[in-house]
């Protein structure tokens, strides 16, 4: 019998969900509805807030707006998944809504990855080169690097589920977790798989370490560059490079946990997992709006305009 048919053989899993514990079921579900509601608040806030404000037209503001567009795809893939297992006690999901639910979660959590690196460079060039930012980090090489952001996750994405689906699911089919994941899935997988996980930690792990050690010497030159060179506008600076530092540490340390190891199952996996898939992206956009001067004053004018707008239509 090929491949093909024992891939065949399982046709959903079984997800276990984040705990069994039914009154703590239904505390937090109350919880990561709220969570899962402030992400999209905020998120929104800081997308609606950049396109109104022509004041925030800037590279920095437009990278801001578009991982807060990320952060808001990024919870969408998970979140529900999350809510809707924490009101059963087990949820089932079949094997092709598995698989897209990985590809999508992959893509986009990929993208956010290669994003962080985009925005460094931003960061690194309006420091060392604040004469000629407004040249170099100009429209087309801002969509330039949100269009490589998007294209090195799908690459990520694809790799990895090309390398799930070349394998035979026969017979094991409970998941573990809230939602499909790779180290998951993979072990339930009727053949040998150190090949494969090796693979996919190269692709997944390795890659996250890379990036994680290419942002921290990015901003580990840059705060130096400040404290040594930038006179004016000091404070907003390291302000600025403190934020986004803050934010590629909550993304990359529970990733790398999960992914940059051989796939065995750890007492911290699902907490490392609810972290970098549901709270650090409500995180993000009050990091960046409570340490971020300007754009609280965008959030507040455009309030304003709209409490404006509202009484001059009633009047």
């Amino acid at each position: 019998m090929d491949q093909q048919n024992f891939t065949a053989r399982v046709t959903e899993f079984v997800l276990l969900g984040l705990t069994q514990n039914h009154q703590l079921k239904n505390f937090l579900f109350m919880f990561f509805f709220i969570v899962y509601v402030t992400t999209w608040l905020g998120n929104f806030t800081i997308i609606i807030t950049v396109i109104a404000d022509h004041r925030l037209h800037t590279p920095m503001y437009f990278l801001l707006a578009n991982l807060a567009f990320l952060d808001v795809s990024d919870s969408s893939v998970n979140a529900p998944n999350l809510l809707s297992g924490l009101l059963s006690k087990y949820k089932t999901i079949s094997f092709n809504d598995c698989i897209l639910q990985m590809f999508f979660f992959h893509f986009i959590g990929g993208a956010m990855f290669f994003f962080l690196a985009g925005m460094a460079i931003d960061r690194y060039v309006a420091i060392c080169k604040p004469l000629r930012y407004l040249i170099i980090m100009n429209r087309g090489v801002c969509v330039g690097l949100v269009a490589l952001a998007w294209l090195g996750g799908f690459v990520h994405s694809a790799v990895q589920i090309g390398l799930l689906l070349q394998l035979p699911f026969c017979g094991p089919n409970i998941l573990d977790n809230f939602y499909c994941d790779v180290p998951q899935v993979i072990k339930l997988a009727c053949t040998d798989t150190h090949l494969v996980e090796l693979q996919m930690v190269f692709n997944g792990g390795i890659l996250l370490i890379i990036l994680f050690i290419f942002l921290l010497i990015s901003y580990a030159i840059i705060l130096v560059k400040i404290r040594s060179h930038v006179m004016e506008g000091k404070h907003k600076a390291l302000s600025t490079c403190g934020t986004q530092i803050i934010v590629v540490c909550l993304l990359f340390i529970p990733s790398i946990f999960i992914y940059a190891r051989p796939f065995k199952k750890f007492p911290l996996d699902k907490a490392a997992s609810v972290f970098f898939t549901v709270i650090s992206q409500m995180l993000n956009p009050m990091i960046y709006t409570l340490r971020n001067a300007e754009m609280k004053k965008a959030i507040r004018r455009l309030v304003s305009r709209m409490l404006f707008s509202q009484r001059k239509t009633k009047t």
